[in-house]
């Protein structure tokens, strides 16, 4: 597949150090004590049909009237360990720092309880931080969490580091290219693709390393400016 990069069109010292903070993790060899895991999140409008649409005939693309009803939002949570080819996802109603620090949660108890500590390499949003955590829970777990956790960022236009923002397009083009009536039908049919995803348990091997941005993106670097005495 190709990636389209969002890149910003100056140098940007924050840029690069975060980027080559992120590809090094990736170069990380396996560990079941400290597996690397990306996380990011999608919003998706749930729609309902105002009319009843036309069956479909086996040949034939499926139609729909144009006419259709808002029925809110959801959104979705996925978290995606590349090396190992394990995804896992939760639908909530919101994105807010709660909903943020509840799925951690989960990451860290039910998903990873062996885990010494999760790389968690994540989009650089305001809910994505440990304050969210002693927002939602009492001091004490919220810091049993965080010591379970590793925190890597990347740069402001660079979420195409984040390899979960890969599965989030495979979720989007082979589950969530269509009306999905409600927030009950979209959790349903995105924990089948979940299932289905992870028995192939495709992994990525990721390339794209520091030397490389080095050279392919050296006009991302910014100019060094050397003063002699």
């Amino acid at each position: 597949m190709k990636k389209e990069w969002c890149i910003p069109p100056q140098a940007n010292g924050e840029f690069v150090w975060k980027m080559e903070d992120v590809l090094d993790v990736y170069k990380r060899p396996y560990d079941e004590k400290r597996p690397v895991v990306c996380m990011d999140e999608l919003n998706k409008q749930t729609v309902k049909e105002t009319r009843v649409p036309v069956p479909v005939k086996p040949g034939e693309v499926q139609k729909y009237d144009t006419e259709y009803e808002r029925n809110g939002t959801s959104n979705i949570f996925l978290s995606f360990e590349p090396l190992k080819g394990k995804r896992h996802l939760k639908v909530t109603h919101q994105r807010t720092k709660i909903d943020w620090a509840r799925y951690i949660k989960e990451l860290v108890d039910e998903h990873y309880p062996q885990a010494e500590k999760i790389i968690l390499v994540q989009d650089n949003l305001n809910t994505h931080t440990g304050g969210s955590l002693y927002e939602a829970f009492e001091p004490a777990e919220a810091k049993r969490i965080l010591e379970k956790l590793e925190f890597h960022y990347t740069p402001k236009h660079g979420s195409w580091l984040n390899m979960a923002e890969i599965e989030l397009s495979h979720l989007s083009r082979q589950c969530l290219d269509r009306r999905i009536p409600d927030h009950e039908t979209l959790e349903k049919e995105t924990l089948f693709w979940l299932k289905q995803r992870n028995e192939e348990a495709s992994k990525v091997d990721w390339q794209f390393t520091a030397e490389n941005a080095r050279i392919k993106l050296k006009k991302l670097y910014p100019t060094l400016s050397i003063q002699h005495n």
